[in-house]
């Protein structure tokens, strides 16, 4: 079914109150610009004042989105969209799309996150990487990275969208990959890029089939028909959406790459954990809510994948130690809670994105943490190497202990009031799904209290040219500034704000009928992060952590640290086969297309060799051939007159 052009799109603010919303395009524009001078001038020539530029871009977007918001603030709960043309992007027959800007509740939280957050991970890169001889070019990819998310949010329709999805792809690959001389590294950002394609095909895929239907991509022009759609379309439609969030947000069955794009430097694991790239799959399916509203077989789809996801990441969280890979398998888990809560629909929508906001503080400041561990360690990222660390690093261990406290869910820190709410939805919905939310919110208590353990208390494990020392202002500063947020990100919720904040982009809030109070389930919630805590006490605390990881281990910690398979079951299912398919198609080429070819080729080869024999360039020969065929000729008609 197909539907005329409805265009409902928000005119362009003329605002009278400064104008500030006419400077959306700068907030995007100001970190490319960055990006564009220092790659293009290249890092010896920008060295000396690379990290400033890339520092002051991105501080610039922050205050020109602080400010926005404060006017959008002011504005009544009708009048909260503001839409900028900029020009005509794409004019053709009857695809027509404008490069269009679209500001609004659920934008200028991300706008916030991604500006606030990452302009902290830049200030702390000044100080990280310091020493490295291509300190300039790492900004300049920062900068990308940051610039690409905001055009990614700030679109207002799936084109703009898929740009910067495509754009925070690249500067994924340029940042994980940027110590190419290392094989890991450059392997694990190819693996990225690969993975992330495969998610890219639902995007594409998606954004096609949006405009077959509905003859527009603006958002709010589906979302004014999205309900006349037949439902196999919309179906359709909501799982490739999915698979390409998927891809963005490591979801299973396309979570493989995240654990080894912990190969880059640690800022860049902060800044696809926290502010972009991961996060990005979950803006998708929140800001499509007008297709999965419709789409009950992909929405449940989706609650699926976040269950499943929040599991399997908080498994293997438990098994590793690798501090930046226990994070890293901590936001897979913390990211199928919020696709999860996604999947449930308006009764969801608005805590997936509180959760991702309170994440984005918590889990920004563990990574900073982690990499002030690494800097004081000689890099080191072995846990079993630490221990007694609270001592050399005093401001690291308060500060990564607040976002310790947030993430397992300790009121009254941030992650209490977004996970709790989550978790209340879930069961709201249906029990396994909120058994299932308890089951994480448990083993994250545990995987994170191990890691606390194994870090900073304990006797201390390193080696004795190793010296521990509290990392500079320039990194501590940041971390100071992210632990205040991981302690005090929960007042998002005073007043039920943050939901109504996001009801005119994800409509109010759904009460679903729980079977304990809220304050029953609250307290069941803390006794299970409690028992978690507990468990990792009595399993790690209270014994002497060995240097060396023991080889006798259960069966489920074996696959745990084998990351439960993911690269076995895909080369088995996808890698293998499809080696054998493209190792047929080239049999199939040498032998069949190539032997038609070359047996054609050798055909006409014969038969020139067999001509070259009666042209051989001497009269006598042709005097004789001309006789010959003069006899015969007489010979033919003496039969003819005879006859």
């Amino acid at each position: 079914m197909s539907f005329p052009l409805h265009e409902a799109v928000p005119v362009v603010d003329p605002s009278p109150a400064g104008g500030v919303f006419s400077l959306l395009w700068v907030i995007i524009a100001l970190p490319l610009l960055g990006a564009a001078v220092i790659l293009l001038l290249g890092n010896r020539r920008t060295a000396a004042w690379a990290h400033l530029l890339g520092c002051a871009t991105v501080i610039g977007s922050f205050l020109i989105s602080v400010a926005a918001f404060v006017t959008l603030l002011g504005r009544g709960a009708e009048d909260r969209q503001v839409g900028q043309t900029l020009y005509t992007w794409v004019d053709a027959g009857s695809f027509k799309v404008d490069m269009g800007l679209l500001y609004d509740p659920l934008s200028a939280v991300f706008l916030l996150l991604i500006t606030g957050v990452g302009g902290l991970i830049h200030i702390y890169s000044v100080g990280y990487m310091e020493h490295d001889v291509r300190r300039a070019r790492f900004f300049g990819y920062l900068n990308l990275f940051v610039a690409a998310m905001l055009m990614l949010v700030l679109a207002d329709n799936y084109l703009g969208l898929f740009l910067g999805w495509e754009g925070v792809g690249l500067a994924s690959y340029l940042l994980i990959g940027f110590w190419q001389h290392k094989t890991s590294a450059a392997v694990a950002a190819k693996k990225a890029f690969v993975v992330n394609r495969v998610g890219d095909i639902g995007m594409a895929l998606g954004t096609m089939l949006t405009f077959a239907t509905f003859g527009t991509i603006t958002f709010a022009g589906v979302s004014a028909v999205a309900g006349q759609a037949g439902d196999t379309t919309l179906t359709v439609l909501g799982l490739l959406f999915l698979l390409a969030a998927c891809g963005k947000s490591a979801q299973v069955p396309l979570q493989s790459w995240l654990l080894d794009a912990m190969e880059g430097p640690t800022p860049v694991s902060a800044l696809i954990h926290a502010a972009t790239m991961v996060t990005a799959g979950v803006y998708l399916v929140v800001r499509s809510n007008f297709i999965f509203d419709n789409a009950p077989v992909a929405q449940t789809a989706v609650v699926v994948v976040g269950m499943v996801t929040l599991l399997w990441g908080a498994i293997i969280g438990c098994a590793k130690d690798d501090i930046k890979k226990v994070l890293a398998g901590s936001t897979m888990s913390q990211i199928g809670y919020m696709m999860l809560a996604a999947g449930l629909g308006p009764a969801g929508y608005a805590f997936a994105i509180f959760q991702l906001l309170t994440h984005g503080f918590f889990k920004a400041n563990m990574f900073l943490g982690a990499g002030s561990v690494m800097h004081a360690m000689d890099d080191d990222v072995n846990m079993r190497h630490y221990g007694a660390l609270r001592k050399m690093m005093p401001v690291t261990f308060l500060t990564f202990s607040l976002g310790y406290l947030a993430i397992i869910g300790v009121p009254p820190f941030a992650g209490f009031w977004s996970k709790d709410k989550i978790i209340e939805a879930a069961f709201g919905d249906n029990l396994v799904v909120g058994l299932a939310t308890l089951v994480g919110a448990g083993v994250t208590a545990f995987y994170m209290t191990r890691l606390m353990l194994m870090t900073y208390f304990g006797e201390k494990r390193w080696a004795d040219d190793v010296h521990p020392h509290e990392s500079p202002k320039v990194m501590t500063i940041p971390l100071m500034v992210l632990g205040a947020l991981s302690a005090l990100g929960g007042l998002l919720l005073l007043g039920g704000w943050i939901t109504g904040w996001l009801a005119p982009v994800v409509g109010e809030e759904v009460h679903e009928t729980l079977p304990v109070s809220a304050l029953v389930l609250s307290l069941v919630v803390l006794l299970v992060v409690i028992a978690g805590i507990a468990v990792a006490w009595l399993t790690v605390g209270r014994h002497e952590v060995p240097r060396t990881a023991p080889t006798k281990v259960s069966v489920l910690t074996r696959a745990a640290r084998a990351d439960l398979y993911g690269d076995a079951i895909n080369e088995e299912l996808f890698m293998r086969p499809g080696d054998r398919f493209v190792s047929g198609l080239v049999a199939f080429d040498d032998h069949a297309v190539d032997g038609v070819v070359d047996g054609t080729g050798a055909s006409f080869g014969g038969m020139s060799q067999t001509f070259r024999r009666v042209q051989t360039g001497f009269v006598r020969s042709y005097a004789l051939s001309v006789l010959a065929g003069a006899l015969l000729v007489v010979l033919a008609l003496l039969a003819v007159n005879l006859a």
